[in-house]
């Protein structure tokens, strides 16, 4: 049993077979808390319901809103149907911290939301303006503070080091993997693929550059593949993740899609004048991604277009910088010749991001702590009933986790089936004939 502290409750949404088993970052990103945190940390589906009475009488230090709970918006109406018992939180007086991404989109029903809840603290991977121009009018007195969409876990960089010793040779002199963005994300959405057509069109003015670069989804490559994958580059392309137009509603994504399906030939210019002109630029939520921390810590030299990364990459040390309208592009591809430059470079961005612990989710949960959790629950300690209580929620979750996850590996190759059949979450809702029966009786409140 982990110390007799108060618990965390962490509240996601995960919807069983068709969403299992997440990604290695997904879920590196929500149970970081269970890892790395020094209070126990308690885990609500909430897919299939929430009920604060469940936990009100436990001694709960902070309510923590996954990423996977806040993301659901991209269905509003689903979001609004889910989210609605979380309100009974305005009743817990303690932090309520939400960690949302992808803040370009239903911003207006997220705010909503967060209001509703008293939500205490943000951490957004929006700048300080942005973050008050998002949710300043629904959360005045709340904290907003940032964070990074995604961190390091101590696991993958094991798996790297062994990878990197597995693979010493890199046989591929600039290396990319990305997505074509849709339209109304904005021009800044359409660097990850614009980079990609630039790197093609100049790659034959220098032979025997040894190129793979891809924006094909067949390309796709995930888990270890990846990171074998930034093991053969000399360097990497990169693009600050985010967009460059705020979309309160979601009709601006609505409107381009439609347009877009009427006029597919339409370029990117015409299509952000027939449906959100003057909008381009009204947001400049740009985030560093976890596959710019994996390639430092695959020691790959990355060639970015400029920006700031968050504070967390300088150019001109950490990366060799592209100029946004790709104009450097030919002179920065020759200066990436210089084996010596490029392990430099590489060896600065694994020093600054890798070997100083800041950017691992270990030292994202101990900041949080210092600056939020600790100064909240000061000295408190629980008695040992309490902590039992605090238990028993804590393994409920763990057999209903376990339990789908082993189910929906077996199920994998049926998923397509199950999903049209819409017995997608079934092996979420048989959590309690897998296991739970041998918490039957156990009280979980202190009465």
């Amino acid at each position: 049993m982990k110390r007799l502290r108060p618990a965390l409750l962490v509240l996601y949404h995960c919807r069983g077979v068709a969403q299992l088993p997440l990604r290695a970052a997904i879920e590196d990103h929500l149970f970081a808390w269970q890892r790395h945190s020094s209070y126990p940390a308690i885990y609500h589906n909430i897919a299939y319901g929430f009920d604060w009475a469940a936990y009100e009488h436990l001694p709960i230090a902070a309510v923590v809103l996954d990423t996977l709970a806040l993301n659901i918006r991209w269905s509003p109406e689903h979001f609004e149907q889910v989210t609605a018992p979380l309100a009974a939180l305005r009743h817990f007086g303690g932090p309520k911290i939400a960690m949302p991404q992808d803040e370009f989109i239903h911003t207006d029903i997220l705010g909503a939301l967060l209001a509703r809840m008293g939500c205490t603290h943000v951490l957004s991977a929006a700048n300080g303006e942005d973050a008050r121009r998002i949710y300043g009018s629904f959360l005045p007195k709340a904290q907003l503070g940032t964070k990074l969409t995604g961190y390091l876990e101590s696991s993958t960089l094991t798996r790297i080091e062994r990878l990197r010793h597995a693979r010493p040779q890199r046989d591929i002199d600039v290396g990319y993997r990305a997505w074509r963005a849709e339209a109304w994300l904005g021009e800044h959405g359409m660097l990850k693929a614009r980079i990609a057509d630039a790197a093609h069109a100049i790659a034959p003015e220098f032979p025997g550059l040894r190129v793979d670069v891809s924006t094909d989804e067949a390309d796709v490559l995930t888990g270890d593949d990846w990171y074998a994958f930034l093991l053969r580059c000399r360097t990497t392309l990169g693009v600050e993740g985010g967009a460059s137009v705020l979309d309160r509603d979601g009709s601006i994504c609505k409107r381009t899609r439609a347009y877009q399906q009427q006029h597919p030939g339409a370029s990117f210019e015409e299509v952000r004048e027939a449906c959100f002109p003057g909008e381009d630029g009204s947001l400049s939520l740009f985030a560093i991604g976890p596959r710019h921390l994996e390639a430092c810590a695959t020691r790959t030299c990355q060639l970015l277009v400029e920006g700031s990364y968050q504070g967390v990459l300088r150019a001109g040390e950490d990366y060799l910088p592209i100029a946004r309208d790709f104009s450097n592009l030919r002179q920065v591809l020759e200066t990436s010749k210089d084996d010596a430059l490029v392990r430099r470079i590489a060896d600065n961005a694994w020093n600054r991001v890798v070997a100083s612990g800041r950017y691992t989710y270990r030292g994202f949960v101990r900041a949080v702590e210092q600056s939020i959790l600790d100064p909240a629950t000061g000295s408190f300690r629980v008695g040992h009933r309490a902590a039992a209580a605090v238990q028993v929620a804590i393994s409920r979750h763990a057999v209903s986790w376990s339990f789908a996850r082993h189910e929906a590996a077996r199920l994998l190759p049926h998923r397509a089936e199950y999903e049209s059949s819409g017995k997608a979450s079934w092996v979420w809702e048989r959590w309690k004939a897998a296991g739970a029966a041998k918490f039957a009786g156990m009280d979980l409140t202190l009465q």
